[in-house]
């Protein structure tokens, strides 16, 4: 048997400086859930300007994601990483002092321009120094960070408004609690810039780079005796002609876009239609809509973000172990479930004096369980599983290329669901959106039985497409 010389504490450690990343991309997607009143009291903003609100964030994640990933192919994979760190802590700062919608917009998608940036290289960093044994399990720690993120986001969100007495009172210093909630995440955007400069470039990038001299130094520190063997195999891997790699390298003469593009499109779009950031963006509207006080809503929010680590760390322990494809499998059949609960709760529930939606004692209780069930089964697949598979699913030549398409297509489609919700909240109410993510969650699981390849298990100079 072939010994391994894997050095894994290295290999952890480096990869767990590139999940602030996706710690950020989680605290930043959160961190606005607490924040939409005070915000429309501060913009005095109507529904549909703060639906933008919201949602600029998102424009500039498409934006970041594509250009990331093609960057990603001519600078590395570090230095986007430190680009991304600077925008998060701009963006902190800025979406915090603006006094307006337009300044705030500005603020939230340079915001954006991080969070697509850390959301597609920072899986593809890790599956580039991870053994392919530990991939899965180290790519998933991206997930974990996101939700912690969004946990850290809720608590902070909470603790700062129960403080205060509300998201649009004065916390400290004159400013309203609303603009802390943003300030909060100053902390961990530093400390993701300082820890950057301490880890390696991914050696699959330095070899398409041409730099193999650094790209064997880097590999002889993650794998040891193995080094030489793996630099031959990546070489390998790259075009006949040996070119960088480049966006064009995802078209084919004869099929146009590679199928396998349109798998890793198929894959981010779908993770977005079934309504799970709906949940981490309004989520406190949300239970205010079912007839939850603020209060409530938020600490609901805590509590599913509690939940949604709990279902991560059950994706580590598996994805490995059982594969990709059956854990996505099993979270589309739950989701679709799960949400066909709460969506015929919510279109069955009483209407109060005013005409909201009202819940009583037994439909509050089946929603919430329902609703927080539907987290539990995307954390536990679609969540963490998405993201490794764009990491890991593409060939070296158009890893960079595949990941900047995917993610645009994700952000694109996370912006277009977030920029809806508020639209559908007023027309066809929360029991039709509801249905709506439930019938994609059904697609989903079609389009995993028929599309998606196992990848669990191969070297990434193994992935075809």
């Amino acid at each position: 048997m072939k010994k391994d010389t894997t050095n894994t504490g290295f290999v952890i450690l480096i990869s767990l400086v590139a999940t602030i990343g996706g710690f950020l991309f989680g605290f930043d997607s959160g961190v606005i859930n607490g924040t939409v009143d005070g915000l429309k009291k501060a913009f005095n903003s109507d529904s549909v300007v703060t639906g933008f609100n919201v949602a600029s964030m998102l424009l500039g994640c498409a934006v970041g994601a594509f250009f990331a990933g093609t960057l990603a192919d001519k600078m590395g994979r570090r230095a986007i990483m430190i680009i991304s760190a600077v925008f998060f802590i701009v963006s902190a700062w800025g979406s915090g002092i603006a006094t307006g919608s337009g300044e705030f917009i500005i603020y939230r998608v340079i915001g954006g321009f991080a969070v697509g940036a850390a959301s597609v290289i920072a899986p593809a960093y890790i599956s580039e120094v991870a053994p392919a044994k530990y991939r899965g399990m180290l790519s998933s720690i991206q997930q974990i960070a996101i939700i912690s993120g969004l946990f850290c986001a809720f608590l902070s969100n909470y603790v700062i408004a129960e403080i205060s007495g509300g998201s649009t009172q004065m916390f400290a210093w004159g400013y309203e609690a609303w603009r802390w909630m943003f300030w909060i995440e100053l902390a961990p955007a530093f400390l993701f810039l300082f820890a950057l400069f301490f880890i390696p470039e991914s050696p699959r990038f330095l070899v398409a780079a041409g730099k193999n001299t650094k790209a064997l130094s880097v590999l002889t520190s993650l794998m040891g005796e193995s080094a030489s063997a793996k630099l031959a195999e990546i070489q390998n891997t790259l075009t006949g002609s040996h070119h960088r790699p480049r966006l064009r390298d995802i078209l084919d003469s004869k099929t146009g876009i590679r199928p396998i593009v349109w798998v890793g499109v198929g894959l981010a779009a779908l993770q977005q239609l079934v309504g799970i950031n709906v949940v981490f963006y309004y989520g406190a509207v949300l239970w205010q809509a079912a007839g939850f006080s603020e209060q409530d809503s938020l600490l609901i929010n805590v509590v599913s973000g509690g939940v949604s680590i709990a279902a991560c760390l059950v994706a580590t322990f598996l994805v490995d172990r059982i594969g990709r494809k059956p854990l996505l499998l099993v979270g589309s059949i739950g989701m679709a479930i799960t949400l066909g609960v709460v969506a015929f709760v919510f279109a069955t529930g009483a209407l109060g004096e005013n005409g909201a939606l009202k819940l009583g004692d037994t439909e509050g209780l089946i929603a919430l369980i329902a609703a927080n069930l539907y987290v539990v089964f995307f954390n536990a697949s679609w969540g963490p599983v998405m993201w490794i598979m764009l990491g890991e699913m593409f060939p070296n030549q158009i890893r960079g290329s595949g990941l900047a398409v995917s993610g645009l297509s994700q952000w694109v489609t996370n912006f277009g669901i977030t920029m809806l919700f508020p639209i559908m909240l007023t027309s066809i109410g929360l029991g039709g959106a509801y249905g709506i993510y439930a019938f994609f969650a059904l697609v989903s699981a079609f389009f995993v039985l028929k599309y998606t390849r196992e990848t669990k298990g191969l070297e990434l100079e193994d992935m075809e497409g």
